[in-house]
């Protein structure tokens, strides 16, 4: 059982204008710090269901691998992903290793849920 943070707010209770500085700094300046942590906001949102429609991809992947035997990584798709990315970030003006270190890490998840995928293939298959 994983344990919840009671002091993170949830998604129902988050305040977008809470702000230690609340208070401490000119209103016209936390007016125009609180607009733009709307958009950054926006663009978190926007990442999580970004994500979410990538893994519901990659669990297709996972389950066409499993059907078929497959390996759950490939580390020439994923070479190629990384180096294509790198070009991103740089045509972006984001740091290509953050954009790495990113990728690396939504890949490592991404090969743990095609193992677990696999596995359950596996049992699946073996109690027929």
């Amino acid at each position: 059982m994983t344990q919840q943070n009671h002091d993170v707010p949830d998604a129902e209770t988050y305040d977008a204008a809470a702000s230690s500085l609340a208070g401490q700094v000119d209103d016209s300046v936390m007016a125009e710090l609180l607009s733009i942590r709307s958009s950054i906001d926006n663009i978190d949102a926007t990442l999580v269901y970004l994500l979410a429609e990538r893994f519901k991809a990659t669990q297709k992947v996972g389950f066409l691998k499993a059907a078929h035997r497959l390996p759950a990584g490939d580390p020439g798709r994923e070479s190629a992903q990384i180096a294509r990315l790198r070009r991103l970030a740089e045509d972006a003006h984001l740091d290509p290793a953050f954009a790495e270190k990113f990728l690396n890490f939504i890949i490592g998840e991404v090969i743990r849920h095609h193992e677990a995928i696999a596995e359950d293939h596996q049992a699946a298959a073996e109690w027929k």
